[in-house]
This record gives C-alpha cells, structure tokens and sequence, in this order.
C-alpha cells in the first residue's frame, strides 16, 4: 500500500525504527523493522486492540516479563541437526523456559483487563517435563553431580584422587622446600604442579609443565604424584564420556519439542512488538480512533508524534466525507507540509496498528494506497529536476489512483512555468476527482484556490498567520484560502526592507507595466536576436504579430516565423517582398509575409544615423573598406556570400 519512497517522506521508516527501539529482543526486533500498513480492516483492529491492551497493561505500572532470548535464535535453528548442547546452551534454554513459563502465568492474571494478548499466552508451551529435567540436571551453566549416578560415581572418586594428589604435593613441597619459588598448588594442562626454581630444577624430580614469562620458574609436576596423576586423567576421560551422553539425551528431549519452542519463540517475538507498540503509543499519548468503513480522515487535536508536544499546534482537518480534496494554503513556514505529513503518517501509524497522538472524535477510515510527492525531489544521479520528479511521482499516483487513495502533494504547480504548472495541476485534480481519490495538497497559486472554491468536493483550508508579530500560527482553517505572506516571512527573516518596499510596489501594479526604476541597458543587435518572443513581449506589453505589407527598415528585429526565433533585417523589401536578414552570422532571404515587428531599430540603437556596418560587417572588412573609401590599396578586396551584394 505504500512504496519505499512515500514511507521515506511521510517518516514512517523513522517511526518503525523508534518502534524497534523500544524491543528487548533481537526477534522482536525483526517484527518492528519489518512490520508493514495493512489494507486488511480486521487485522488493522486486531493489531490496534493488540496495542491498547499493551498500553493499559503499562499504565497501570506492571512490568511485562519479556525475555530477551539471548542465544536462542541460534539453538533453535540447529534443532534436528544432530546437535549436542553444551552444558552453557542448555542452561539458556533452561532460562528461556522459565520465562515463558512466568510470562504465561503473568498474563493468566491479566485476562480480565487483555483478553486479546492473554489469549495467546495460552498457545506458548514450556515445556514441564524437559524444564525439569534440566533443573534437575544443572547447576549454574555446568552438570550436576546428580545428572545421573554414573556421573556422581566418577565424580566421587575424582574428588578422592584430588585429596590425595594435594596431600602429596603438600608433603612434596615440605621436602624440597629449598628448591621452591613459592609454596603454591596450580595447574598446568590439566596436571598439578609446584613452582621451583629454575637453577635447582635437578633437586625435584617430575616433569616441567610451564615456565613463567620471565624463565626464573618452572611449573613441576613431581614424580611422587605421576600415578595418581594418571589414575585421575582416566577417571576424568570417564566423566568427559558420561557428560556427553547426558548433553546428548537432554539435547534430544529439547530436539523432540522443536514445534513448540519455535512457536514460543514467535510469541514471544509477537509480545516484545505489541509491547514495543504499547511503550511507543504511550510515549506520545495516543489513543485508537474510530474505524469508519468508507476511506476519510477525521482528526481532531491530531500531533505529529516527531514533534514535541510542546512545540506542535494541534491539527482539526478532515477529508473524504463532505469533500474528497483539501486545498491547504498560507504562509511559508506556516505548517502546510507537517500538514501534510501528518494526515499521511496518522494513516499509516493506524493501519500498523499504533495508537495515534489525537483526541476523541477522530476516525480514520483503511486506504488501499498512501502516496505522496513531497520535497523538490532533485537527484542528480538519476537526472532528475524538480518538475521532473514531480511529474514521475504524479503519473504513478495517476496510474493507481481509485477510491481509496489517499494522495499527498506538496507544492502544486511548482518547479516550472507557473501558467503551465496551474493549467497540469487544475487537469489532474480534475482527473483525480472523478476517481474519487482523497487528495491533500498544498499550493501558493490563487488560480487553484479559485479552483478549490468553485468545484464541489474540493474545500479550501489555510494555516493562520499573525500579521503584528508576522509569525505563523500553524493552526490550520478549514473553508478559506489563505495568502502566502512572502513579504512578512521575509521581514521576518531579516531582508532589507527597502527590498521589500520595492517588492511590495510591484507587487501592487500587479497586471499592468511594471515601472522598473533602473536605466535602460543598450541592447545590443546580437542579444536581441537571442531574446525569446515571450521576454521582449512582457518587456513590451505586446505579443509579436503577423504584419503583412509592412516595411522593415534596416536595423529592425523582427520575428522570423518559419524559424521561431528572432533576426535583423540586413536589407529592405524588394519589389517582390522579398527581406534579407542576418540571423547569428548567416544572412538568409524570407518574404515580409513571413516575418513580424518585434522591437523597432530606434530602440536598439543610439541615433538614426547609427552606422549599421557595426552590426552587419565583421571588423576586418570594415577596416577594409576604411581603406579602399581612403585611396586604393593593391590587393584588399572584400569577399561577400551570394545575396549579399553591395
């Protein structure tokens, strides 16, 4: 329902990543980051009843046993592989377990005030049998002696032996005393030794395990203890064998309850999100809104959750009941695009099953698409300009617009010629309307305000704006259109204000010749020819027309119809009409019926008597002609192209 793109812009992506912030598993951590809108009007109420009963479960202070499955990810993906738990693997199960256990019993006692999420508490299953054969079996992450009475047998004489072995190297080191680093027992790979000095090594007999970092001492193991030592390496080899077929038989109670400690672990992923949903609503006090069948947006006091409370103006809109398009106007600066955001992520924000930051009284109906086209959308990877990048977003909403749309557009009419732009943005609202897609856009233009108020179903609302402190208000108006305010954003941001004053003058001779209080540049012949019709036609109140039978003098610029661009007349109508006219540095022939008055030479050029050679002669050849006007010169000729005779 929604693309990569619009989730960007509508900030839904930083919603699920805060949303996933708040998981104390790497499961439930997943569910968060992965977690879609759905179109799906019961699963919508299913997951929002999820999140309230999550939130009055938190607002009473309890404390929801979740577990952060450390480790179990890992166990149970090698479930029926064949493998054999270490003592520290089954001692996570174990944990993970009694949690499951404690979390079952927990919501037992809440069924009263979350039926829905206690409910699935009864579907986890802890599995009694395997959870006490692994108390009975571990101590800590290590087996207990009583795991079996084999393993209690062997332990028992290796405790024996290791009395013996102590009561031996302690009698050992009272005989070489002398020879001793320090009066120690340690071990060495596994065998016990005592520290002796390295130059009375040859006074102790045994075997040199180790040596310190320095190669002063020596780590021996006497020969007084090398038989007990060996009758202790076998016994331990027997409790290494023991120990593993107890690992092996734990490892496949745990292997033959697979089907229930993968669904465990998809509840409890499933709890730590609908907390996480819960923690999340409550952090900007939401509150589950109505659900209408039909698609409209109702918002009452309605915030952008990721903006503080305090700095956030509440929102009061609606659409999709008594209009399906909203015209949001006013000032830059004024809130039109939180607006707009914010009727987008309230939307998804609901259909993900959050609680939304609004008062009683909203509602919110399920939309099959969410689309918007926010920013300037500029990418110069992909070679896109601002109006391009409109007009890409603009014709997929085109494409899959219907009913239950919801389309979000900022800026109408921006990014290229404004006339242009008004005429695209009134024929697509046109087009959106007898689609009867819900549209919320902005604009500044008042040809589309005019629109919005003369069309039914389309309804004009402004952001408000205080024009003795020239500060927005961001509180939106529902019914009237409002003004873009430049000249006060732009006092307010320090512009100079003879700037301004200026601006405002203009502004206020508005459809007639704007009096520009700047001297007249001298326009060259060349820049002229460069000009387009519309530049000079502003310039001079008039659109270039045909003239037929009138008579260009040298010097004029006129309007070369078949061409589209403008040329200097280099040589007056002949007897059959016929003008040349120099365009860049070709002069070319077209009938006077082809060519229009476009700015007069006396307005091109100082003086009647302007010498028009500057304008048509390269400077060589007036320099020739200087010369051959002076006195013949020998071999100076001027060279001239077919129809330009002199």
């Amino acid at each position: 329902m929604i693309n990569e793109s619009a989730k960007r812009m509508l900030e839904l992506d930083k919603m699920l990543t805060m949303a996933a912030e708040y998981t104390v598993s790497p499961a439930g951590r997943r569910l968060a980051e992965r977690h879609a809108p759905s179109t799906d009007e019961r699963q919508v109420q299913a997951w929002l009843e999820e999140t309230e009963e999550a939130a009055r479960l938190l607002e009473t202070g309890a404390s929801i046993p979740l577990s952060a499955m450390e480790g179990i990810d890992e166990i149970i993906a090698l479930l029926g592989k064949g493998r054999v738990y270490v003592p520290s693997e089954l001692y996570q199960l174990n944990v993970w377990l009694t949690s499951i256990a404690q979390m079952k019993r927990y919501m037992a006692s809440k069924r009263q005030a979350a039926p829905r999420i206690a409910s699935y508490a009864e579907s986890m299953d802890d599995c009694p049998e395997l959870r006490q054969e692994l108390n009975r079996c571990l101590r800590g992450s290590s087996l207990a002696d009583e795991a079996s009475p084999e393993l209690g047998r062997i332990r028992r004489q290796l405790y024996a032996i290791e009395g013996k072995i102590e009561k031996k190297l302690e009698q050992t080191m009272v005989k070489y005393k002398s020879a001793l680093q320090e009066s120690i027992i340690s071990k060495r790979r596994g065998h016990y030794v005592i520290a002796v000095k390295r130059d009375l090594r040859k006074q102790v007999p045994g075997t040199v395990w180790d040596e310190s970092s320095s190669g002063q001492t020596l780590f021996v193991e006497p020969g007084d203890i090398a038989v007990l030592q060996q009758e202790w390496d076998s016994w331990k080899a027997d409790e290494e064998r023991e120990c593993y077929t107890i690992q092996a038989q734990l490892s496949a109670m745990a292997e033959a309850r697979t089907s229930e400690l993968e669904w465990n672990i998809e509840a409890m992923a499933a709890f730590d999100f609908i907390t996480a949903r819960g923690k999340m609503s409550r952090s900007y006090n939401g509150i589950r809104p109505a659900m209408n069948k039909e698609p409209l947006v109702r918002l009452v006091q309605a915030r952008h959750p990721l903006i503080a409370a305090e700095r956030c103006v509440p929102l009061d809109a609606e659409i999709g009941a008594d209009w399906q398009q909203l015209m949001i106007t006013g000032p830059n600066t004024g809130g039109k695009t939180v607006a707009l955001k914010t009727f987008g992520l309230l939307v998804l924000l609901h259909q993900c099953g959050f609680l939304i930051p609004a008062a009683a009284g909203s509602e919110l109906g399920i939309f099959h698409k969410v689309m918007a086209d926010l920013g300037d959308g500029q990418s110069l990877e992909q070679s896109l300009s601002t109006f391009s990048s409109h007009m890409t977003n603009v014709a997929l909403m085109v494409r899959e617009a219907n009913h239950r749309s919801l389309l979000l557009l900022d800026e109408l009419a921006a990014g290229t010629d404004p006339g242009e732009g008004i005429a695209l943005s009134v024929a697509l609202l046109e087009h959106l309307m007898e689609m009867k897609a819900r549209v919320v856009a902005t604009t500044h233009f008042n040809e589309i305000k005019r629109f919005a108020s003369q069309t039914p179903g389309c309804m004009n609302a402004s952001m408000t704006f205080d024009p003795e402190t020239l500060r927005p208000l961001h509180r939106l108006v529902i019914g009237e259109a409002g003004e873009s305010r430049a000249f006060a954003v732009a006092r307010r941001f320090g512009l100079l204000e003879r700037i301004v004053a200026r601006a405002e003058s203009l502004a206020a001779s508005s459809g007639q010749q704007l009096q520009l209080h700047m001297p007249a540049p001298q326009v060259t012949s060349r820049q002229a020819a460069k000009r387009k019709p519309e530049e000079n036609s502003h310039a001079e109140g008039n659109k270039p027309a045909k003239q037929s039978g009138a008579q260009h003098r040298a010097g004029d610029c006129v309007w070369i119809h078949p061409l589209r661009r403008t040329g200097i007349v280099y040589r007056e109508a002949d007897e059959r009409g016929n003008v040349i006219v120099q365009v860049e540095d070709r002069k070319l022939t077209f009938n006077q019926k082809r060519l229009a008055r476009y700015i007069d030479r006396s307005k091109l050029y100082p003086g009647q008597d302007y010498d028009m050679d500057i304008v048509f002669e390269s400077k060589e050849n007036r320099k020739k002609r200087h010369q051959m006007n002076r006195k013949h010169v020998e071999d100076v000729v001027i060279v001239t192209k077919p129809g330009e005779d002199e």
